[in-house]
C-alpha cells in the first residue's frame, strides 16, 4: 500500500481554505481527517477531543462514522503523550471498544496526540484493516501533518487540566444567577394569575375561571420542567459518581420505551412527533425511565427551533453494536462549528433578531445523561434543512450488554 499524497495535498488544501475564510471548527476537522484517511487508505479515522474526564469523539470519517460523539474513559487518555504516532492491536483494547472495531474488519490502528503550546488538544487516529504490511514510516509521516494542522482546523479549547476551587465557585454562582433568571418569569406568570382569581373571583364568569385555571397549570407543568432540569444540571457536574443513583441499568425494549416515552410528552409536543419506529428492535441497555427525559428534551429543542405547526421525526435502528435513536427536524438548522458547542452547559446560539432560546441546559443534561447509560448523543445539520439529534445505546447481546432484563 502506498501513500496516496496528492489526495492528503488536496485535502490539506482545502482545509487550509476553510480556515482562511474563517471557518474553522468540527467541519474544517471532519474534512481533514477524511483527507487522512483518504491518504493512508485506511478503513476509518477519528479526532478525539480530550475533555474534562476522558474523552470525546469529535469527527469521523469512513467505517468510523458511528462513533462521533463517543466517550472515551479517562484512563484511556493521555493527556501528557508527545505528539509522535503510535501504532496499536485493536484486539488489546477494551472489549467495549475492540469489539464493534474488529466486527468491521479493523484490527490495528495508528494515532497521534494534538499538543499546542504545551497542552494536550487531543488525537487523531487512523483504524486499518490488516496488520501489514504498512509503511509505518509514511503514515507517521502523515500523522503528524494531520495532527499539525488538527489545531489551527479545531482550535476549540481542551478542558483538560485540574479545575480547583475558584472554577468551581465561579461555576456554581453562574448556575445560581441561570436558575434566578429562568425562574423569575414562570413565578410571576404564576403569581399573577393566583392573585387575579382572588382579588376577582366573584366579578369573573365560569369560562374565564376555567381558562384562568388551565393558565395556571400549564404553567406549573413548565416550571415544575424547569426546576427538574435545574436540579439535575445541579448535581450532575461530572464528577465521578455524581447523580449515579439516578440511573439504572437494564435491558430493555427501545421500541415499547419509545412509544411509551411520547405519550407522557405534553399535549403541544407530543402532536409535533411523527413516530417513525420500526415493529421491533434489538433490546438496548440503559434506563427505560431516563428515555423519557433525553426525548423530551429533543423534541423540545427541534420544536423550538423549527417554524409554525412543526413536525420532528422519532426514528429507530440499530447496527451490530448499538441501538441508534434519532429525532430529525426542518427547523433553522445548526451551523457545523456549533455541533460540540451546543453539548456545553449555558450554552445558547445567537442569531440576530432570533428570540428563540432556553436555559442552555437541555442539551447537556441530554448527553450527560446517555452517556451515564454507556451510549453517546451526537448532533449534525439535516440533509435538506433541520437538524438530526442521534443517540446510540448499547446493545444488550453487545460487550457491554450483561445485565438484568428490564419491565420495558
Amino acid at each position: 500500500m502506498a501513500i496516496d499524497y496528492a489526495r492528503l495535498v488536496a485535502g490539506l488544501s482545502a482545509v487550509a481554505t476553510m480556515i482562511d475564510e474563517g471557518r474553522p471548527g468540527p467541519a474544517a476537522l471532519e474534512a481533514l481527517v477524511g483527507a487522512a484517511r483518504q491518504a493512508t487508505g485506511a478503513g476509518g479515522a477519528t479526532y478525539t477531543e480530550y475533555v474534562r474526564g476522558g474523552g470525546r469523539v469529535i469527527v469521523a470519517s469512513g467505517s468510523m462514522g458511528f462513533a462521533v460523539g463517543q466517550p472515551v474513559e479517562a484512563g484511556l487518555v493521555d493527556v501528557d503523550q508527545p505528539a509522535v504516532p503510535v501504532l496499536h492491536r485493536v484486539d488489546l483494547l477494551p472489549a467495549e471498544l475492540a469489539e464493534p472495531l474488529l466486527r468491521r474488519g479493523l484490527v490495528t490502528l495508528a494515532g497521534s496526540g494534538v499538543r499546542a503550546d504545551g497542552r494536550a488538544h487531543g488525537a487523531v487516529h487512523v483504524y486499518f484493516g490488516e496488520l501489514d504490511p504498512q509503511p509505518w514510516r509514511e503514515i507517521q509521516d502523515v500523522l503528524r501533518v494531520v495532527a499539525d494542522s488538527a489545531v489551527r482546523a479545531y482550535p476549540h479549547p481542551a478542558v483538560v487540566t485540574a479545575t480547583g476551587g475558584m472554577a468551581e465557585q465561579e461555576d456554581r454562582a453562574l448556575f445560581l444567577a441561570v436558575a434566578g433568571h429562568e425562574l423569575r418569569t414562570p413565578v410571576t406568570v404564576l403569581k399573577g394569575y393566583a392573585g387575579m382569581l382572588a382579588d376577582r373571583w366573584q366579578s369573573l364568569d365560569e369560562s374565564d375561571r376555567r381558562e384562568s385555571a388551565q393558565i395556571l397549570s400549564q404553567r406549573a407543568d413548565e416550571l415544575a420542567r424547569l426546576v427538574d432540569r435545574l436540579l439535575r444540571a445541579s448535581v450532575d457536574d461530572g464528577a465521578p459518581g455524581a447523580s449515579a443513583t439516578m440511573i439504572r441499568t437494564v435491558a430493555f425494549n427501545p421500541v415499547t420505551a419509545l412509544h411509551q416515552a411520547v405519550v407522557q410528552l405534553p399535549s403541544e409536543l407530543r402532536r409535533s412527533v411523527r413516530v417513525e419506529l420500526p415493529d421491533s428492535l434489538p433490546p438496548a441497555v440503559g434506563d427505560p425511565s431516563v428515555l423519557f427525559a433525553v426525548v423530551a428534551e429533543l423534541v423540545t429543542n427541534a420544536v423550538r427551533y423549527s417554524p409554525a405547526d412543526p413536525v420532528v421525526e422519532l426514528q429507530g435502528g440499530a447496527d451490530p453494536s448499538t441501538v441508534v435513536i434519532r429525532v430529525c427536524d426542518r427547523g433553522v438548522g445548526i451551523e457545523p462549528a456549533q455541533v460540540e458547542l451546543a453539548f456545553e452547559r449555558f450554552w445558547r446560539a445567537r442569531r440576530d433578531g432570533d428570540p428563540r432560546g432556553g436555559v442552555g441546559l437541555g442539551l447537556y443534561l441530554v448527553r450527560r445523561l446517555v452517556e451515564r447509560q454507556k451510549g453517546w448523543v451526537s448532533l449534525r445539520p439535516r440533509e435538506g434543512g433541520g437538524t438530526v439529534a442521534e443517540v446510540r445505546l448499547p446493545r444488550a447481546d453487545g460487550p457491554t450488554g450483561r445485565v438484568a432484563p428490564g419491565e420495558a
